[in-house]
C-alpha cells in the first residue's frame, strides 16, 4: 500500500518557512530498510541519464548503500563519455547497447531510464514485468495509450514507478506546497507559469553520418516528442496540479513555429490556458526566441504570491517599512517642536528606498534541485518495496494533460480528459 500526499507531508514534518528537513524526505517517511545494498542500472546515457548517473555515483561516493550495476545506450558516444563519468568516480560498470540483454543478464533491482521519450513506454513496461522497479523521466510516454498501459503494469505487478519530476523533493517546493495548502496564501485565484529560452535546442550531427539526425535530435520531432509540452512545461503543470491539489478539467492551446524554420516538426512557441473544477485557471507559455523571462511558477492567492522560481513570497500587504532616517529624525523634532539641520537629498533622505517591497524568501537553504532527493527516495522505495502513490500520480496527470494540451493545440478544441485515462 502507498500512502497519501497529506500523510506524507507530515512525516518530512516541515514547519515554517525556517524549517529544516531531512536530506531525503523519504527517509523520515519509511522506517530504516535494512542494509541490503541496491543495485541500479541506468538505461539512457545522453545528457539527463549522465548527470543522473553522476548523482548516484555522488550518492555511492558520500556513503549511500547502493551501486551502480550498469549502464546502456544504443549511442556510442554517450555510452562512452557515461564509461568515462563511472572511471572518475571509480566505479566499475558492465556496459550495454541493448536494455533487454541488460535486463536478461544483469537483473538489477531498478533502472532509471533517460532515453528519448518515445522509448520510455516499452522499456518501463518491460522492466516492470522482469520484476524490476523504474524511474523514468518526465513525461512519461510519447501516447496517452502508453502512458496508461505504463500504470496499469505498475499496478499489476506491484513494482515502485516514480516519474522524473524533481520538484516533488526539493525542499524550497515541500516547504512551499505544505505553506500553501496550509492557507498562507489565501484562496488561490490563479496560476501562471513560463519557460522561456533563446536557443534552438538543436545538437550538432557528425557530417559524416546525417542519418543520425532524429536520433540525436529527437525532441524536434513530432514522432518522438511533443517538444516544449513534454519537455518543459509538464515540469510546471505538475507544479500548477500540486499546489491546487486538483488535476485539470479542460485544456485549450496555441503554437506556431515562429522563429526556428530549421525543418522542426515541433512549435517553439506555445501558450496554454487549463481549468480545473473550482473556477482556476492556469495559464501557460513557453518560447525559444527569447530569454528575459526565463523560468517561473507564480502561485497567487488573495493574501499573498509565491515565485517557486526565484524564491519569493509576496504580500498582498506588505509589512509598512520604517522610516529612512532622515524622515525619523524630522518626525521626531515636529513633535518635540524642535529643528535641527536635515541634509535633505542626502543619503539619510531615501522614502523611495524606504517603500520599495521586493518580498522575502520562501525557503533559505536549498541546495539542489530536488534530484539528488529523487534518487535517494528511489532508492528507498525499492529497499522497502513500497511505493508512494500520490508522487506516481502526479506523474501519470501532468503526462496526460501535456499530451491532451498537444492535441488541443493541434486540433483548435478545448479538451477534457477522456474517462479510460482517469485514475
Amino acid at each position: 500500500m502507498g500512502e497519501s500526499r497529506r500523510d506524507f507531508l507530515r512525516k518530512i514534518a516541515i514547519a515554517g518557512a525556517g524549517a529544516a528537513m531531512v536530506a531525503n524526505p523519504f527517509g523520515q517517511a519509511f522506517a530504516a530498510g535494512g542494509n541490503k545494498k541496491v543495485r541500479i542500472a541506468v538505461i539512457g546515457t545522453g545528457g539527463r541519464g549522465r548527470l543522473l548517473l553522476e548523482h548516484l555515483l555522488i550518492i555511492i561516493k558520500e556513503g549511500g548503500n547502493c551501486e551502480i550495476s550498469a549502464i546502456c545506450d544504443n549511442y556510442q558516444p554517450s555510452l562512452d563519455m557515461a564509461v568515462k563519468l563511472c572511471v572518475k568516480y571509480k566505479s566499475k560498470v558492465n556496459t550495454f547497447s541493448d536494455y533487454r540483454k541488460l535486463l536478461k543478464d544483469n537483473v538489477p533491482d531498478g533502472v532509471v531510464i533517460a532515453t528519448p521519450l518515445h522509448q520510455h513506454a516499452h522499456i518501463t513496461i518491460d522492466s516492470m514485468n522482469a520484476g524490476i522497479h523504474v524511474l523514468v523521466e518526465k513525461s512519461m510516454a510519447r501516447t496517452l495509450d502508453d502512458v496508461k498501459a505504463m500504470y496499469d503494469v505498475h499496478k499489476q505487478t506491484g513494482s515502485v514507478l516514480m516519474v522524473g519530476h524533481q520538484r516533488l523533493f526539493s525542499k524550497r517546493y515541500l516547504n512551499a506546497m505544505d505553506r500553501i495548502h496550509k492557507g498562507e496564501l489565501g484562496e488561490i485565484g490563479q496560476v501562471r507559469a513560463y519557460w522561456h529560452r533563446n536557443k534552438n535546442w538543436r545538437r550538432k550531427v557528425p557530417k559524416d553520418k546525417p542519418e543520425l539526425e532524429r536520433q540525436i535530435n529527437w525532441r524536434l520531432y513530432k514522432e518522438y516528442s511533443a517538444g516544449l509540452l513534454t519537455e518543459l512545461m509538464s515540469h510546471q503543470l505538475q507544479v500548477a496540479n500540486w499546489a491546487l491539489e486538483q488535476v485539470p478539467v479542460s485544456v485549450t492551446g496555441t503554437g506556431s513555429i515562429r522563429y526556428w524554420n530549421d525543418g522542426r516538426e515541433v512549435n517553439d512557441n506555445i501558450a496554454a490556458i487549463f481549468s480545473y473544477a473550482d473556477g482556476t485557471q492556469f495559464i501557460y507559455d513557453s518560447m525559444t526566441s527569447n530569454k528575459k523571462y526565463g523560468c517561473e511558477e507564480q502561485i497567487m492567492g488573495h493574501k499573498a504570491t509565491m515565485e517557486l522560481e526565484t524564491n519569493k513570497l509576496i504580500l498582498e500587504k506588505p509589512p509598512k517599512p520604517k522610516p529612512a532616517p532622515g524622515i525619523a529624525q524630522l518626525i521626531s523634532d515636529i513633535k518635540k517642536d524642535t529643528f535641527q539641520s536635515i541634509p535633505v537629498g542626502g543619503a539619510s533622505w531615501a522614502p523611495e528606498t524606504a517603500l520599495k517591497y521586493n518580498g522575502e524568501p520562501i525557503y533559505n537553504s536549498q541546495k539542489g534541485d530536488g534530484t539528488k532527493e529523487e534518487l535517494l527516495g528511489f532508492v528507498d522505495c525499492i529497499r522497502q518495496g513500497k511505493n508512494i502513490d500520490w508522487v506516481t500520480a502526479e506523474g501519470y496527470n501532468t503526462s496526460i494533460w501535456s499530451l491532451l494540451t498537444e492535441q488541443a493545440i493541434d486540433t483548435g478544441q478545448k479538451l477534457t480528459m477522456p474517462e479510460k485515462y482517469i485514475i
